[in-house]
């Protein structure tokens, strides 16, 4: 019995990758994309939709002295 092979596109550039463990950067296709990735996140470039305009910060506070 044949495995069929799964592949996904790279998040980033669209390149296909296969879902397996002889690709590291899974679901990315290089480390680059992976890095770049990373760093539209980290920039807020990206996000995870939400119903509320608050963030989770706006409830965060210092306390008061």
């Amino acid at each position: 019995m044949q495995e069929e092979m799964i592949t996904v596109p790279c998040p980033n550039c669209g390149k296909d990758v296969m879902w397996d463990e002889l690709s590291p950067w899974r679901p990315f296709c290089s480390k680059r994309c992976q890095l770049i990735d990373l760093g539209e996140w980290a920039a807020e470039e990206k996000r995870i939709p939400s119903d509320s305009d608050q963030t989770d910060s706006d409830d965060w506070s210092e306390e008061q002295h």
